[in-house]
């Protein structure tokens, strides 16, 4: 699996990471799904970097223009609920791209042990497309790994690539291990140092789902 940690770079990124983690800013969940957003439709354009691409002639109102345009055709993936923020950022770049929806959450176990359930699978065709799996929080990694492992019923993508702002070591490697057959490219915005002892990353940002559409029970 390659990794690309887009914070590394010199980049406006890395304004939209610090408002996301700011305490303060966080208080307005507007700007919080905006910011969200900005940092899809960034990741996005970091990724169509990496497509395949082919010239084909357009024409204009005074002659023909050469142009090289992607081929590929996208399939936009997204765990429920966090990444619809996201997801959207994404789908403004690749506005032609079709969409899957994985619907993902912690089962408790105890207080402190849970297991990742999976309640819902959306999506079209995988065969030969290339899928973006979204979401901003990259924890244990296993909502990712264990949504690219059930979409393989749905046919064999070209390529995937996992789009996350914040992960944590633990869950990198554990994402690395359990799909490590599978052909896939990691975009993270910022690597944290750990996952405290609730599998929260740290310094992280707190609940993304909880800061984007309010509080659940």
């Amino acid at each position: 699996m390659e990794i690309i940690e887009i914070q590394k770079k010199a980049s406006v990124v890395n304004s939209y990471l610090a408002e996301i983690r700011d305490v303060n800013i966080q208080k307005d969940p507007l700007r919080f799904r905006t910011n969200i957003e900005r940092l899809g439709m960034l990741m996005a354009y970091e990724v169509s970097k990496s497509l395949d691409y082919e010239v084909r002639d357009v024409v204009t109102p005074l002659g023909v223009s050469n142009v090289n345009l992607p081929i590929d055709k996208i399939v936009v993936g997204t765990v429920l609920r966090a990444g619809l923020p996201m997801h959207s950022g994404v789908l403004n770049v690749f506005d032609r791209a079709e969409n899957c929806f994985v619907s993902a959450y912690r089962r408790y176990t105890s207080e402190d042990s849970f297991e990742i359930e999976l309640e819902y699978v959306a999506t079209p065709s995988l065969d030969g497309k290339v899928l973006l799996m979204v979401d901003p929080m990259l924890a244990t990694g296993m909502s990712f790994a264990n949504a690219i492992l059930a979409m393989r019923k749905y046919g064999k993508p070209k390529h995937v690539h996992v789009m996350s702002i914040i992960g944590s070591p633990e869950g990198i490697e554990n994402l690395k291990q359990t799909i490590q057959d599978i052909d896939v490219t990691l975009w993270i915005g910022a690597i944290d140092t750990h996952l405290n002892e609730h599998k929260y990353i740290v310094p992280g940002l707190g609940d993304a789902g909880d800061l984007a559409f309010g509080c659940k029970i």
